[in-house]
């Protein structure tokens, strides 16, 4: 080296040199795949007399305190069938209440038990089982959405109260309205398997809910629930031990396959097998009329009514208390009988 000082690349370089000498140190800058060899400790390394730098092995976080049990396909089943059950229930509980009820699925994931716990505060918890699975689940609604569905129950504005406790009126209609819950979430689930819930018992406090232990593993099912300008969180929550049995069952493929069974022919036989193998109660009506209370009050035996309906005119035979054909009284040896002219007609 000289000593008349440094001298700079402009002097030496020109312009296209200068960028065609960065350009092939940047992509010097990361060692190639087949460059690359794996060390006995597990890291990785530039293999010798190949260019390149020493990079990191891509990784992923793993909890072994919060092992995943499912899958994302299967978790992805499960928020189909619970999106199922909030809409079912939505409309359940709305004609149930006579006022509108909207249920909407907020999250879904897989939790340790002590978690689920610990995010809930003020609730009323109902441990269901749900055979043919065995063990039990638990359905958590908050005080707030369970006071304001009595109040509408019972023909008020929907106000709640400001207290943690069910007396004994209100828990029997606490359990109506899970009911109509069961329905919906029996309903849901019947493309994966025929469940059946039932009440196992009603609890306000989180201690006395014990499931599962506490490091398992549990689906937890958060959904909002608007009752009017009402709004409070409803959760369920199934242990992965409940579902092992039929997590096979539990994928996005198999799901829709089962529910595109329900189109071939011979499943609509079965459903117009049982429904023709159902007993309707049915009534004829002859007809109708008014009295006040003092001449009802007097009626005695052989006292004639007059009727509304006229003795040329067809009357109508009731299906579940519903008109559904019409036709005229007749006699069939010594028996009175009904002949169906033609279906109701309200014209």
């Amino acid at each position: 080296m000289g000593t008349s000082g440094a001298i700079g690349l402009s002097d030496i370089l020109s312009q296209s040199e200068i960028e065609a000498l960065l350009s092939s140190l940047s992509s010097d800058a990361f060692t190639p795949p087949e460059a690359m060899e794996t060390s006995k400790e597990g890291g990785a390394k530039a293999v010798a007399g190949k260019p390149g730098r020493q990079t990191s092995t891509a990784y992923e976080v793993y909890d072994f305190r919060r092992p995943d049990k499912f899958s994302k396909d299967q978790l992805r089943t499960l928020q189909m069938l619970h999106e199922t059950f909030a809409r079912l229930s939505g409309t359940g509980l709305s004609g149930f209440l006579r006022n509108s009820v909207n249920i909407e699925l907020i999250s879904l994931e897989q939790v340790p038990y002590e978690e689920y716990l610990r995010s809930i505060n003020s609730s009323v918890f109902t441990i269901l089982s749900i055979p043919p699975l065995n063990g039990q689940a638990v359905l958590e609604i908050e005080f707030e959405i369970i006071f304001t569905m009595i109040d509408k129950l019972l023909g008020g504005p929907g106000r709640t109260v400001g207290r943690s406790i069910l007396t004994d009126i209100e828990t029997p209609l606490v359990k109506d309205m899970i009911d109509r819950l069961f329905a919906g979430l029996k309903s849901a689930w019947e493309g994966v398997v025929i469940i059946n819930p039932g009440i196992e018992a009603i609890e306000t406090s989180a201690q006395f809910v014990q499931i599962a232990p506490p490091t398992d593993i549990v689906i937890s099912v958060l959904f909002e629930v608007r009752i009017g300008e009402t709004r409070g969180a409803m959760s369920l929550c199934i242990p992965y031990m409940v579902l092992k049995p039929i997590t096979a069952k539990l994928s996005a493929q198999r799901w829709f396959a089962s529910g595109s069974r329900r189109q071939k022919p011979e499943y609509k036989r079965a459903i117009v097998q049982q429904v023709a193998a159902s007993e309707v109660e049915c009534s004829i009506l002859l007809g109708k009329s008014r009295l006040q209370v003092r001449d009802f009050m007097r009626l005695r035996v052989g006292d004639v009514l007059r009727l509304n309906q006229r003795s040329n005119q067809d009357i109508q035979m009731l299906v579940s208390k519903m008109p559904t054909y019409e036709g005229r009284p007749a006699l069939n040896h010594n028996k009175l009988v009904f002949s169906v002219t033609g279906p109701y007609s309200e014209i």
